[in-house]
């Protein structure tokens, strides 16, 4: 990488993992309450993907992964008929040496060296670690945030006490017209630090607010991290979107990243659930090293 580059390096840990019903992979004819309730299928476990970018500003993490109380505290999801749901919804298996905190540990850094995590969307599995960030600043779509606000968040996967923590400094992000005519279709983002390094994109389809980051440096295969647009890149490109949110907007939003990718050919789709991202990654980092020598 030139010493021009904003960007030191790209990596990823992985805060346990999660079984999740196949029907929530890949879109069927069946209703979401149906197959929730109904399926005695289960993917086997799939990685709960954090992403850690070493930025000249300060270390960036895209998603916190989920919480280790969510296997260890009873009261850790909601009681009644919406804690059946979230039991249907997902199994989760995270060991003490999965906390956020160890595995940054375990990648060489501090997690006080987090100057900033970009929340891709505000389900369990992605605000995990949000009370080991107290001292970064938590970045969120403006439109994610509001979501909060309406009625019945914890029926719409969003639990607020574990969100709306004392003590975090959040920083909703907006989207503005760019004029970078290489993001195209995307005509709108946020420039993380106004470098083009880090340009954070709308991608709603999984929940109205989710994000997904577009990471650039010279030298490198850019990256795009889509949080819970798809769990497996191969379904993304032949067009299948997840049995969760709304199909409308997942199909135009699915639709607009794989046109980005007919764009930009070396372009890694990073998905946090995506078995198949690492070794994505581990090629973008082999082709720029190539193109390098």
């Amino acid at each position: 990488m030139t010493n021009t580059s904003p960007i030191k390096q790209v990596s990823m840990l992985s805060t346990g993992s999660v079984s999740i019903h196949p029907e929530h992979v890949a879109a069927t004819r069946k209703p979401l309450y149906w197959w929730l309730f109904t399926s005695r299928r289960w993917t086997p476990p799939l990685p709960i993907n954090v992403y850690v970018v070493e930025h000249r500003e300060g270390l960036v993490l895209f998603d916190t992964g989920q919480d280790r109380a969510s296997v260890t505290d009873l009261g850790y999801f909601p009681g009644g008929i919406t804690g059946v749901m979230y039991d249907r919804l997902a199994r989760f298996e995270i060991a003490p040496e999965q906390t956020l905190t160890a595995q940054l540990a375990a990648l060489g850094h501090d997690i006080r060296d987090v100057r900033m995590a970009v929340l891709s969307h505000l389900h369990q599995d992605h605000i995990g670690g949000l009370r080991e960030l107290a001292h970064a600043e938590i970045v969120v779509s403006g439109r994610e945030w509001a979501s909060l606000a309406e009625p019945l968040p914890e029926l719409r996967g969003l639990l607020r006490t574990h969100i709306d923590v004392p003590g975090l400094r959040w920083r909703r992000a907006e989207p503005e017209p760019l004029g970078d005519p290489s993001i195209a279709p995307f005509t709108s983002g946020h420039d993380l630090f106004g470098d083009g390094s880090l340009v954070l994109l709308p991608t709603p389809g999984h929940t109205p607010g989710s994000l997904s980051m577009l990471v650039r440096a010279p030298g490198r295969a850019p990256l795009l991290m889509v949080g819970d647009l798809t769990y497996d890149t191969r379904l993304l490109e032949a067009g299948h979107v997840p049995g969760v949110g709304d199909r409308g907007e997942l199909a135009g939003t699915t639709r607009m990243v794989n046109e980005l990718r007919e764009r930009h050919p070396g372009l890694a789709v990073l998905a946090a659930h995506d078995p198949g991202a690492a070794t994505a990654l581990a090629a973008a980092r082999a082709m720029a090293v190539a193109e390098r020598g």
